[in-house]
């Protein structure tokens, strides 16, 4: 059975993400399988196969347009909720307009189309409390037959690209094919919310009883709609996730305009249809923000048996900040080849519920992938899925 969107909310909570702090990286939250009623990847987005041998690009496209592109209206204005009518919509329209260098009738005639979304208003809201957090039920979640056996099609298919990828920036093909698995399931789950509509609605909308979040999805709006404007998209027709994260690799508007790669060789970056842009996006956000090639993720540790150095080592939380030496003087328990290696570490906790928590000693290459969404869970998630996946025999492959 697919969860529900209560579910799901809580689900994409758990590992310690706030949204304040996933917001400002490449994806939007740790997307699960769909909610009720979501269609089949398929219904949302039509992956393509092919793969060009060209090099891969890093520039953005920067060509700045105003040629008006008419939306198609799904509803009429002046609905109940539409934004047709409302003087602060108009207000976001001039000032993205302005901001993009983009025309402002074709701004707002975008903006007359969106419709206010409770389902993502609600899902932007905090988990209850007492949610226990538990690394245990998340990893089952993530690391799982259909997962990996999608997984496993995946790096056959994409293999290629997968280590052209590494090559070019470092970036393990494992970990690439980790983020992808854990986003969408390798493109099966895009999301099915309108973006126009989740982010006007979360910028002029945003729920009271959490910090205001929405400066931050005003300036994905106007991403968005620049977006639009470069690619020649209709606003309205762009579905992604409840928080308008878009494609096989979830990125938001602005990481896609600045991080998105066109590494099929089309000439354009396509996240929702290019599987391999995906690939190749990935392993530039995660080059950008950090990965050094070469390192480990993260080593076994055992923690030291006295609190005061205990909660000293885990004060930074997932940022590296002692040397192997440092958390040595501590009381924690390396082994050789953390004690060889020359970057910081950190003590990683993540909670099992009552049971005891799984501790690890993270590198600069774990904090890196929790630049693309900030919890240790997600990032242990993406470590062991690529794992799974790139080290599976090709006989256990097969149709999920």
């Amino acid at each position: 059975m697919k969860p529900s969107q209560r579910h799901l909310a809580l689900l994409s909570r758990w590992g310690g993400l706030s949204l304040s702090a996933a917001l400002l990286c490449a994806c939007s939250s740790t997307p699960l399988p769909p909610t009720e009623g979501e269609p089949p990847a398929s219904a949302v987005s039509a992956p393509s196969a092919a793969s060009a041998a060209a090099s891969a690009s890093t520039a953005q496209v920067e060509a700045v347009t105003t040629a008006v592109i008419t939306p198609q209206v799904l509803s009429t204005p002046g609905d109940a909720d539409s934004y047709s009518a409302r003087d602060d919509a108009r207000a976001l329209a001039r000032d993205i307009a302005q901001a993009h260098e983009l025309d402002e009738a074709w701004v707002w005639s975008a903006l007359s189309a969106a419709r206010y979304k409770s389902q993502a208003a609600r899902l932007m809201m905090p988990a209850p409390r007492g949610t226990a957090k538990n690394w245990g039920v998340y990893r089952s979640r993530f690391i799982e037959p259909i997962r990996i056996r999608a997984g496993i099609a995946f790096w056959q298919q994409y293999q290629a690209e997968l280590q052209r990828a590494q090559a070019q920036y470092g970036v393990p093909a494992e970990i690439i094919a980790g983020v992808i698995g854990v986003e969408t399931i390798y493109g099966r789950y895009t999301g099915n919310f309108r973006v126009l509509d989740v982010l006007t609605t979360l910028s002029l909308d945003f729920p009271t009883g959490r910090s205001d979040r929405s400066p931050f999805f005003k300036k994905e709006l106007g991403a968005f709609l620049k977006l639009c404007a470069e690619q020649q998209l209709a606003p309205d027709a762009v579905l992604g996730s409840y928080a308008g994260a878009i494609g096989w690799p979830q990125f938001m508007p602005s990481s896609i305009r600045r991080w998105g790669v066109d590494f099929d060789g089309d000439g354009q970056v396509n996240l929702q249809r290019s599987p391999v842009d995906a690939i190749g996006s990935v392993a530039h956000y995660l080059a950008e923000h950090g990965w050094r090639t070469g390192q480990p993720t993260f080593f076994d540790v055992t923690p030291p048996e006295d609190a005061a150095a205990r909660a000293k080592l885990l004060a930074p939380d997932i940022v590296p900040s002692f040397s192997a030496d440092e958390m040595r003087g501590l009381g924690a328990i390396l082994p050789d080849a953390a004690m060889q290696h020359t970057g910081p570490l950190a003590l990683v906790l993540l909670e099992n519920g009552e049971a005891a928590p799984t501790l690890i000693a993270g590198t600069q290459n774990f904090y890196a992938i929790t630049r693309y969404n900030q919890s240790s869970y997600y990032a242990l998630a993406v470590i062991e899925l690529g794992q799974a996946v790139s080290q599976a025999p090709a006989s256990s492959s097969g149709n999920p």
